[in-house]
């Protein structure tokens, strides 16, 4: 069972996907069956489907695409966590295929937004409903994602893209530091992905991940990590089986039984999916 915890869908509309340049090449409409060639070439069973729009009409369309595709085996959706209305936000969208929600908390420019009082009072409704909590940000605001997940410890918590660190750059610290506390917290995974669009567009090489992968790893160990491809996003800078090379070539050092939890096992765990 392998898993890619990490992707998107959209069909493309210039107006609803603002963040996308008019000079990059995923400015076009990428969808289930543009995925599943890939997946089965790679050697993927199944994948996670994330939001890129921060609306609640997004996240009824993942769970449709989810319904009628069978490989798409979780969808983490979007709900305003600030709304007064969650819980009924949340209780009209309870579907088998919804796993977590997130919030672009790294497009905030309150670096502690994910410790505001109307955002914590959303995330201490989510338990109830077994979702989990995707953590979306840059490194300037793991701080407040370390007070945050220390404040709900019986709240699953899976941050994404390793928290964007400065590959391009080579720059470790004070990321791997405030990394290494944010794992300290047992309720909280990582998804080994988003990290070719970190490093140099189409020029990077595999030595410019190793330092980051290796601290993730000491970090949260073999059964809190995931491997995630950020389709198409990674497209900007390499394509599938590439991106998804990355972490696999890492894991070669490491035992079957070990590889197959972070391609895979983990993901199932940590979001707790319906595998048939």
């Amino acid at each position: 069972m392998k898993i890619d915890s990490h992707q998107h869908f959209w069909d493309y509309d210039p107006h609803e996907y603002p963040w996308i340049k008019s000079d990059w090449p995923i400015r076009k409409s990428f969808l289930p069956p543009d995925l599943k060639p890939l997946l089965d070439k790679a050697g993927f069973d199944s994948c996670v489907a994330v939001q890129a729009r921060q609306t609640i009409g997004e996240t009824e369309w993942l769970l449709q695409l989810a319904d009628q595709y069978p490989f798409i085996a979780g969808v983490v959706g979007w709900v305003d966590l600030q709304s007064e209305a969650i819980e009924k936000q949340i209780c009209d969208l309870l579907h088998p295929k919804l796993v977590a929600v997130r919030h672009v908390a790294q497009d905030e420019p309150d670096d502690r937004f994910l410790v505001r009082k109307e955002f914590l009072r959303g995330i201490s409704v989510l338990a109830e409903h077994r979702l989990a909590y995707d953590i979306l940000i840059f490194p300037k605001q793991l701080p407040a994602a370390i007070e945050l997940v220390r404040q709900f410890p019986a709240q699953r918590f899976v941050l994404d893209h390793i928290a964007k660190p400065f590959i391009r750059d080579g720059v470790v610290e004070p990321w791997a530091t405030q990394i290494r506390e944010l794992a300290k917290s047992r309720n909280v995974a990582c998804k080994l992905s988003g990290m070719v669009t970190e490093a140099r567009w189409h020029q990077w090489s595999l030595e410019d991940f190793r330092p980051y992968l290796d601290i993730v790893w000491e970090a949260f160990g073999e059964d809190r990590l995931m491997i995630g491809s950020d389709w198409p996003v990674c497209l900007l800078s390499a394509n599938y089986p590439l991106t998804m090379d990355i972490v696999q070539g890492y894991l070669e050092q490491f035992s079957q039984p070990v590889r197959q939890k972070v391609l895979g096992t983990n993901a199932a765990g940590f979001y707790q999916l319906r595998l048939d």
